[in-house]
């Protein structure tokens, strides 16, 4: 670890340039007779500094190796060949292939949302050949190999054999393997075969290596001390010409400096003696500075109560304090959906019967938020006009899905595939029709104190082109019926005639979209035994057929799914987190731009959001769907074209892409066309998209872009964009901690990124650039003051103040301020930065920290050491040396210390002044019993008591500072910040910020240049069900028989070897 550690630590440290800088005058520091200052003055506070730094880094690496390490125990041990039991709920710790489970047909289910983000449940099979083996003895008698493809990142390809001994050899698919991440859902068991461990495994192949992150603040204040630099190679030339010129002129008569004959070699020692005399113009005590001020930073972050999730007892946590003023910059924000906008929680919220909405009133908020309208069972119960459609409906609900209910006593719970078919099931069963078995060919409904046993006799799958399902029942009656739900728009395509409240269902349907609902119209069609029968032959002889099957069963199941009748809609809720939708307005204030990454699909996406308000009603789309490279790139070529002038600016536009086009849009030829049309838009969305392709959107913007980027999820997914972005930010949320793992940063709900951006990262961001630039000007002005005392000195080398004073100027004098400010500097209040969200853009443009800022400190600390030397020199021309040189000093402390007041900052400061005049006067008493600096013996009798001193200590500060109130009050315009605090210290009314908002182009011309955008309502359907499986729906609920008892069987957890190769 040591030699991982060590080489990366040095390497990070020395590439900060003050490191670099006080290493290279370290070196010249050795150099016989160069070094006015010693041989280890600078060595010793450089060791220091590393120590420090790497001891920090060390504990924050062995924090983030702990919280590593302790959730993935499972995962120690296993290798290629052994057999792995897992069980529900856990998570698979490698790849695996599937050798049987305890489900019928050897299937199981697995919830992949750590891997892609969707939140439909995957069904897995095993082959027929391994499926009976289910004991003990039966793994301890397996015998054979695995061949299979090499390690790859593609989670949806799989290429295997598997060769048992004495049997033909048989082909695995990616239908038989469970991929490390995936975690076992509604399965007791399964076994599997380990094929891929570690790095080998798809998930690590999707994963991205950590970079070495520095904030831009750092790479800034780098560039500012190269300027400082060469200000110092400026200041050292210029002492060398005019010692030279000096010596020319004076030398002859100056015994008493006591200088050797200048030759030209002594030309470069004098260059080398002025660098080492002036090289603190750099601060050696800010890196140590900032060190702590961001540690104590980072702990206000994790000790904030606003950002602590009650539920969980979860606070915020900072994992690295090194990036802290990164989050008052960001610009692009990259975010997940599920379980970081989302709760992955579907829950049934509305719906519309025979043109009445229930659900719309207001109601007790409730922890679950589901469906609660008395109104609809009173209806029911009451013998209303609509009681017969309400009743209808509910049994929809009911029969029409592949849930799977289980008993435990008398309580019921239901397994699916998909939570959205769940939370209707559970929604009817709340309102009294409950879903209570399933055999193979009909499932029992319990409703007004009776059963009913619906006849499944076939039923027309869901797929993403159809956007629905349908079976086919014999009800209780005898009557037979097709149950429908599905899209709006393939429902109303397919409607009768006679159909009733169709407009009036349509209204209530763009009601649900308007708040972000998830939508399924319901249907029917009674159906003649001669229809059925008709269609029932045309089916069978579909599924006999060898080639184009799938797009056959759909013409098939179009040519029954026709005439419906209009029962109504349903409105599913994927819950958001608290507060989403506040947040994502705030941050968009902010000027900060969302991009929403998800593995999910794009019906889903657009649904969420809209739910979460980044999308609008009003807002027009750019939809990018494409197959190859050459359609890809003209899609994207033509809307650049329509965008015309406006590309390149920011637009209230959309642009929804999905994972294939994608593919082809960040080829090296599309990619920067692709770029310049993603960042003229307010919103992207980008839908099915591998862990990997994650990581390469956020490496384009953050790799061609100016602006820093935040990565965002909670899934191991994520991880990779995690990594990749100037700050990643991980939630721990229900998909492990990954994601909080390989974060810089770690929250518990998507709403305390608000607080994390707009307050701690403003702050931050305000209290460090004022700390870099307090330390650089008091650097400067006490070091320009010895190139002014160098004109009187004869260019000799000479220093103006005692050795140890200097040592101390940053140590002690000057540096409770400069903790202070970095601690405790508030732009403004808390309350503002969240109630006027456009103040953020004044951290986040950086233009309050660049070389233009720099160069003003710069010119400030000249003019001000101008004033410190020669003011206090004349004043005392005929007085005592020594005392104009503790005026100086004493004036440049009391300058530098009031470059900034803050409320908290007094102590700091008249604590400062107080602690030099002790030190001063008890210092000058240290000679002869002490023997350090017997020049400074008797000066406190002598400083003390004269009144030029007391004179020069507060007339001189003042001078200095007459000039920076002088060019505040003359300022023309105010900027928002500035009101803002007038408001707070007047408390005056609230703030209308219109004013200050950015500009955006209009929606009109947008519409008038655009002709290739689209409106849509969010018509979002409810749909995340599995579609293309190894097991068709129909196998499926026909593998299923709840009314027999559950067979189990027991083996041995500990069993986890085998004999395999």
């Amino acid at each position: 670890i040591l030699w991982s550690f060590l080489p990366r630590y040095l390497y990070l440290q020395f590439s900060k340039a003050a490191n670099a800088f006080f290493l290279f005058i370290t070196i010249l520091q050795q150099i016989p007779d160069v070094s006015p200052t010693g041989k280890y003055t600078t060595l010793l506070p450089l060791l220091i500094i590393l120590v420090i730094s790497g001891i920090k880094e060390i504990v924050e690496d062995y924090v983030s190796l702990l919280l590593l390490n302790a959730p993935n125990p499972t995962a120690l041990g296993v290798n290629v060949g052994d057999i792995v039991k897992a069980t529900d709920g856990q998570f698979l710790p490698a790849d695996v292939v599937l050798i049987s489970s305890s489900q019928p047909q050897a299937t199981c289910y697995v919830a992949t949302s750590n891997l892609d983000g969707e939140t439909n449940l995957k069904i897995r099979q095993a082959l027929l050949e391994t499926a009976e083996i289910q004991t003990e003895k039966q793994l301890s008698s397996l015998s054979g190999k695995i061949e299979c493809e090499g390690p790859n990142c593609h989670f949806n390809n799989f290429i295997g054999t598997l060769y048992l001994n004495g049997k033909s050899p048989v082909s695995i698919g990616p239908d038989q393997v469970l991929l490390r991440g995936t975690q076992l859902k509604n399965t007791d068991w399964i076994f599997g075969i380990v094929v891929y461990t570690g790095f080998e495994t798809k998930f690590m192949q999707n994963a991205v290596q950590s970079p070495l992150k520095r904030s831009r603040v750092e790479k800034v204040t780098n560039v500012q001390i190269l300027v400082l630099f060469l200000m110092l190679l400026v200041m050292a030339l210029v002492s060398c010409v005019g010692a030279a010129f000096w010596n020319g002129t004076y030398g002859e008569n100056t015994w008493y400096i006591g200088k050797k004959d200048h030759t030209s070699p002594s030309f470069w020692f004098d260059i080398l003696m002025f660098i080492i005399l002036y090289h603190n113009l750099i601060p050696i005590s800010l890196l140590v500075t900032l060190e702590i001020v961001k540690s104590i930073q980072a702990m206000f972050i994790n000790w904030d109560e606003d950002m602590h999730y009650e539920r969980n007892d979860v606070y915020a946590m900072a994992r690295t304090s090194s990036l802290n003023e990164e989050l008052g910059q960001v610009k692009y924000l990259f975010s997940d959906k599920t379980g970081t906008l989302t709760c992955n929680i579907m829950t049934f919220k509305k719906c519309t019967i025979a043109g009445i909405i229930y659900g719309d009133r207001p109601c007790p908020i409730t922890e679950s938020s589901e469906f609660s309208d008395p109104k609809l069972l009173e209806n029911f119960e009451e013998d209303h006009p609509t009681k017969e459609y309400i009743k209808e409906f509910l049994f929809l609900l009911s029969v029409c899905h592949t849930v799977v209910p289980e008993r435990d006593g008398n309580n019921i719970s239901y397994q699916a595939s998909s939570p959205d078919e769940a939370a209707l099931v559970k929604g009817a069963k709340k309102l009294g029709f409950v879903f209570t078995a399933r055999t193979p060919y009909s499932v029992t409904i319990e409703a007004m104190g009776e059963e009913f046993t619906f006849q499944i006799l076939n039923v027309l799958e869901f797929s993403s082109n159809r956007k629905r399902m349908s079976v086919i029942v014999r009800t209780p009656t005898g009557q037979l019926r097709l149950y429908c739900k599905g899209a709006d728009s393939v429902i109303y395509e397919r409607l009768s005639e006679d159909s009733l409240f169709v407009k009036e269902t349509l209204t209530h349907l763009e009601s649900f979209a308007r708040e972000g609902l998830r939508t399924l119209c319901i249907a029917y069609i009674d159906l003649t035994e001669l229809e059925y029968q008709q269609w029932l032959a045309m089916y069978e002889e579909v599924c006999t057929v060898v080639q184009d099957r799938a797009q056959s069963l759909e013409h098939c199941y179009d040519t029954i799914e026709k005439k419906f009748l209009l029962l109504g809609a349903t409105a599913i809720e994927d819950r958001l987190q608290a507060r989403v939708p506040e947040t994502i307005a705030n941050l968009l204030k902010a000027n900060i731009r969302i991009w929403l990454l998800t593995g999910d699909k794009e019906e889903t996406a657009v649904n969420i959001a809209y739910s979460c308000k980044l999308l609008s009603g009003h807002m027009p789309h750019i939809q990018l769907n494409a197959n190859s490279l050459e359609a890809t790139q003209q899609m994207i070529d033509q809307n650049c074209q329509d965008l015309g002038a406006l590309l390149g600016k920011e637009n209230d536009l959309a642009l929804i892409i999905d994972g294939k086009t994608l593919k082809h849009a960040l080829h090296f030829e599309v990619k920067k066309s692709f770029l310049n049309l993603a960042l003229s838009c307010r919103a992207v969305l980008c839908c099915r998209l591998s862990p990997l392709q994650k990581a390469e959107i956020v490496d384009l913007v953050k790799s061609h872009v100016r602006a820093i980027t935040l990565a965002i999820g909670d899934g191991a997914n994520d991880v990779g964009m995690i990594q990749t972005a100037h700050v990643g930010v991980g939630i721990s949320g229900n998909e492990g901690m990954q994601a909080t793992n390989n974060s810089d940063y770690a929250i518990a709900q998507f709403s305390h990124l608000e607080k994390l951006l707009l307050v701690h990262g403003a702050w931050s961001y305000f209290r460090v650039t004022k700390c870099v630039l307090y330390c650089f000007y008091k650097n400067v002005v006490l070091y320009i003051i010895e190139l002014w005392f160098a004109f009187v000195n004869g260019f000799s080398g000479q220093i103006l103040f005692e050795r140890w004073c200097i040592s101390l100027y940053n140590v002690i004098f000057t540096s409770l301020p400069t903790i202070t400010l970095g601690i405790f500097e508030q732009c403004c209040s808390q309350e503002s930065l969240l109630r006027y969200p456009q103040l953020y853009t004044i951290s986040q443009t950086g233009d309050i920290f660049n070389i233009k800022v720099l160069w003003i400190q710069c010119i400030n600390a000249f003019v001000h050491s101008f004033i410190l030397f020669w003011l206090p020199t004349k004043m005392l021309k005929h007085g005592n040396s020594f005392i104009v040189s503790n005026i100086c000093q004493r004036a440049c402390y009391s300058v530098s210390m009031m470059f900034f007041f803050l409320q908290f900052s007094h102590l700091a400061i008249w604590g400062s002044i107080l602690i030099w005049l002790v030190f001063f006067t008890v210092y000058s008493f240290f000679w002869p019993t002490i023997p350090i600096s017997p020049e400074m013996t008797g000066q406190a009798s002598m400083v003390l008591a004269c009144p030029y001193f007391w004179l020069g200590f507060f007339l001189v500060p003042i001078v200095c500072l007459i000039q920076n109130v002088i060019w505040k009050s003359n300022t023309c315009s105010r900027t928002l910040l500035e009101v803002v605090r007038e408001m707070e210290s007047s408390r005056g009314q609230e703030l209308d910020c219109s004013g200050f908002l950015l500009p955006a182009c209009s929606l009109y011309a947008l519409c008038a240049l655009t002709a290739s955008l689209c409106f849509a309502l969010a018509g979002g359907y409810a749909f995340s069900q599995v579609e293309h499986a190894v097991i068709s729906q129909e196998e499926l609920v026909r593998s299923y028989d709840t009314t027999k008892s559950k067979t189990r069987r027991t083996f041995s957890t500990a069993f986890s070897e085998s004999i395999f190769e």
